[in-house]
């Protein structure tokens, strides 16, 4: 999946190598551009996202359905704010083709994110998430300011919230940064999360989960119809 930058000079390797092009938008100008650049699949995300995401953009509730209609025959995947199944038949209400969910798979058996992350999205709330650039900067990873990142909270960020600027004129505090990663003091990534995160209480098996979504769709979309 191509997502946060101009996808088209990676779209000809892409279908060169039979590869379905899927590429992420988060407003309509990157939208308009999937479309244009033949994306088989589009993945419209919400600012309720956990990780990356715009810094102005839209919940996913109003943005779904605009990106549905834009793109016509192209399925169109949903991402944001979604973490049990009752988001996925919402998803599906929409008009979109299925959902894409990332926060409630980090909190599963099979996760590859450290296990204090995964304890971390079962204990917390979507209050406690915060979208930022701290910790971006703290990292020296250099995302344009187009977007932020939401996580779940952070000492970096409850020292450096509000001070960006001073923060990346800092070589000192990057430095303390690495070596609190290196020490084992804070995890080696942030701990990305979504605002969804109230829905998520276990850690079940990918597959256990996958099979819960589905039924609980299932069930969500025929109470809507009244069955």
């Amino acid at each position: 999946m191509l997502s946060f930058g101009d996808p088209s000079p990676y779209t000809e390797r892409i279908r060169a190598a039979g590869t379905a092009l899927i590429i992420q938008v988060t407003d309509l100008e990157e939208a308009r551009r999937a479309v244009d650049l033949g994306a088989d699949v589009i993945v419209a995300q919400g600012t309720e996202s956990g990780g990356h995401g715009a810094r102005r953009g839209r919940s996913t509730l109003p943005f779904v359905p605009v990106v549905v209609d834009l793109a016509g025959p192209v399925p169109v995947l949903a991402a944001g704010g979604i973490a049990d199944g009752r988001g996925v038949a919402a998803a599906l209400a929409l008009g979109a083709a299925g959902a894409l969910i990332g926060t409630r798979f980090q909190a599963t058996t099979e996760a590859l994110v450290d296990p204090s992350t995964s304890r971390a999205i079962v204990e917390g709330r979507g209050e406690d998430t915060e979208r930022n650039r701290v910790l971006d900067i703290a990292r020296s990873s250099r995302w344009p300011s187009k977007y932020t990142a939401r996580t779940l909270g952070h000492r970096y960020l409850d020292q450096w919230r509000g001070r960006e600027a001073e923060l990346a004129a800092d070589p000192e505090a990057r430095q303390n940064y690495r070596r609190d990663v290196e020490q084992g003091n804070i995890p080696a990534l942030p701990m990305w999360a979504g605002e969804a995160v109230d829905l998520i209480t276990d850690l079940p098996s990918a597959a256990d989960l996958v099979a819960t979504l589905a039924a609980q769709a299932e069930d969500a979309l025929d109470r809507a119809g009244g069955r």
